[in-house]
């Protein structure tokens, strides 16, 4: 599967959307020591484990 880059706004909306989950009680993807969401929604931004998709539209 081909890694899909994300410009830095969509980067920011799938970080916050991921911290909010996380701050819900969503369980947590990769281990980590951050008690903050947004820390640990970025570390697994980090590690490739969101699944998360970004639909750009028809080109």
């Amino acid at each position: 599967m081909q890694e899909q880059r994300h410009n830095r706004y969509e980067k920011a909306r799938i970080l916050g959307a991921r911290a909010l989950q996380i701050s819900y009680g969503a369980p947590v993807l990769t281990p980590t020591d951050q008690s903050e969401p947004i820390l640990i929604a970025a570390e697994e931004y980090d590690a490739g484990v969101l699944p998360f998709t970004v639909y750009r539209g028809p080109k």
